[in-house]
């Protein structure tokens, strides 16, 4: 019998989430809402620093409902990362605006904030106002919240943090998906902490909290019969997913550390390897680790990122190239850009490798070993 397929990063549950779920079904409440959600969005509030978090069906609908309660809609220009999941974008897409994708940083791979505050100028030159900034935190490292904030507060423009990948990250010691107006996150299967499927809205601003709420129930107006002024979306998070959340939620910061054991060792394993470097550089102390990436300088390195990708899939170990940027996906070719020519690179170089706070440490020493063994083949010419 071949050995277990190593995944990138598979769901970390066990005993306790079963006994959080297994409570939350006998106590009858199996519809969306209910009182974990209550206490997710109580824990999650004060785990991130705010003061309003709204449990929804994914981070997808959390960015669709902020972007709404922050009034952009069709016409609307909304600048965010080009290096990205679709989700992002698409979100911006469900209202009717068009999203406006800046390049990235060399070393992180976050929004550069010198080339939105260009992109921000360029637009008021041309006498087009932007609706609203959505910096993604990619990977698991806040974007850089103490530049882009003051650029976002100069151009007048509401600053929406696309924190889906970093929940339990920090920039100066505050927490990700703390800045600007609002943030989200997700607990998609494959996040720092999962509830399944799922999102958290959360913020400040106790009016977008109640828009985001009211919105994500159907719009439903507070009388005794189903009333409705204006379209809303069902959009609730299930009573039973928030229990596996919660059960998830008290293991935070030892899946984080785990993972960050992980990025630690591969560190280590890459530092005498030439023309290969640990993505979002060298200090990981407040990102949440969620997953390991490297970047491979084709010119210097046994062997390219697609090859390395080859060769671990050989030993059925799972890898995948950095996000493919948003400027360059067929579905948004016409859509506005300020490229720098980064994202595309680390597309093109970046390979992520298997992060799961799930996995063993023998599953661990089977990945560095492919590695080693990957890395000692002599590349073709």
């Amino acid at each position: 019998m071949s050995a277990e397929r190593i995944l990138m990063s598979k769901p970390d549950v066990g005993a306790l989430e079963e006994e959080y779920v297994v409570r939350a079904i006998r106590s009858g409440w199996i519809a969306p809402l209910g009182p974990d959600v209550d206490a997710f969005e109580a824990e999650i509030k004060d785990k991130s620093g705010v003061e309003y978090a709204v449990a929804l069906a994914s981070g997808t609908a959390a960015l669709h409902l902020g972007l709404l309660s922050l009034k952009v809609g069709h016409g609307d220009i909304v600048l965010t990362s080009s290096m990205t999941f679709a989700a992002t974008a698409n979100a911006i897409a469900y209202t009717g605006a068009t999203p406006y994708f800046v390049d990235s940083d060399p070393l992180t791979g976050n929004m550069d904030p010198n080339l939105l505050d260009q992109a921000l100028t360029n637009l008021e030159r041309a006498g087009t106002r932007a609706a609203a900034v959505v910096p993604v935190d990619l990977l698991g490292k806040s974007a850089d919240y103490e530049r882009i904030e003051p650029i976002c507060d100069a151009h007048g423009v509401a600053l929406f943090c696309d924190a889906a990948e970093s929940l339990g990250a920090t920039l100066n010691g505050r927490s990700a998906g703390a800045f600007g107006r609002a943030g989200v996150f997700s607990f998609n299967g494959n996040k720092i902490m999962t509830t399944s499927g799922g999102g958290m809205f959360v913020t400040d601003d106790g009016e977008l909290a109640q828009r985001v709420r009211y919105l994500s129930t159907q719009a439903r107006q507070p009388v005794v019969h189903y009333e409705h002024t204006e379209i809303g979306y069902n959009y609730r998070m299930s009573n039973l997913l928030a229990a596996l959340g919660r059960a998830q939620l008290t293991r935070l910061e030892e899946m984080i550390a785990r993972r960050r054991h992980w990025r630690t060792t591969y560190r280590d394993f890459f530092s005498t390897v030439p023309g290969i470097e640990i993505f979002g550089g060298a200090d990981d102390g407040e990102d949440n680790c969620w997953l390991s990436s490297i970047v491979v300088d084709p010119e210097t390195s046994p062997v390219t990122a697609s090859q390395l990708q080859e060769l671990l899939n050989s030993e059925d170990i799972e890898s995948r190239p950095l996000w493919k940027p948003m400027h360059l996906q067929p579905v948004f070719a016409g859509a506005p850009r300020l490229e720098n020519g980064t994202s595309q690179l680390l597309f093109e170089n970046g390979l992520t490798l298997p992060s799961g706070s799930a996995m063993t440490p023998e599953q661990f020493e089977r990945v560095l070993g492919a590695l080693e063994r990957s890395l000692t083949r002599v590349r073709p010419s």
